[in-house]
């Protein structure tokens, strides 16, 4: 009779191949979520601010208020954009912009009543009186402000309903206006907007 006996199978072998194959399925996992990190990583990267303007007026001293707000945003790095539409395609209009007036009546912090305010050559004084207040206080004209928003950026959309409309002609306007923008257009870039503002 013999006294060797057949190698009993290793009971330890099927374990390890166990082990093995989850320490692959776990670096596999592993690799997965770091990619997921990575990807969620450079979405928060890209986290930039957007604010879309309506500018409805064209009156000097409605003018301001789209132009400093654009290109106070745009300085801090924000994707702007400005949709001008009925008068207020006048602050992109080359000559009109230059011409743009104050209106006397209507406003209750004007200095003189309504009933004065109304009479013939009012709205002229009225806007002399603002120009010099600007020019005194050394702040930057409608021009000025126009030429910064351009350079930082900032989108300045003409409506072309309104276009059409007031029969404006596209080249008048400043170079560097997008034209032919409607309203589908606008108020889809206001709804992946931060901020939307109508003035």
């Amino acid at each position: 009779m013999s006294t060797e006996t057949e190698d009993a199978p290793d009971a330890d072998a099927p374990a390890a191949e166990g082990e093995a194959a989850d320490v692959e399925a776990l670096r596999e996992r592993v690799d997965e979520l770091e990619e997921q990190l990575s990807d969620a990583a450079v979405e928060t990267d890209d986290d930039t601010k957007s604010m879309v303007i309506v500018a409805t007026k064209g009156t000097l001293d409605m003018a301001y208020p789209p132009l400093i707000l654009a290109s106070t945003a745009a300085a801090f790095g924000w994707d702007v954009t400005v949709f001008h539409t009925f008068w207020g395609l006048d602050i992109l209009h080359e000559e009109r912009s230059k011409d743009l007036k104050l209106s006397a009546v209507g406003n209750p912090n004007m200095p003189v009543p309504n009933a004065i305010a109304s009479l013939p050559g009012m709205d002229r004084m009225t806007t002399k009186m603002m120009r010099k207040r600007i020019d005194d206080n050394e702040t930057a004209s409608i021009a000025e402000l126009l030429d910064t928003c351009f350079d930082m950026g900032v989108e300045m959309q003409a409506c072309q309903m309104t276009i059409d409309l007031m029969d404006y002609d596209e080249d008048d306007f400043y170079d560097g206006v997008t034209v032919g923008v409607g309203a589908a257009t606008a108020l889809e870039r206001m709804a992946d907007a931060d901020v939307q503002l109508l003035v």
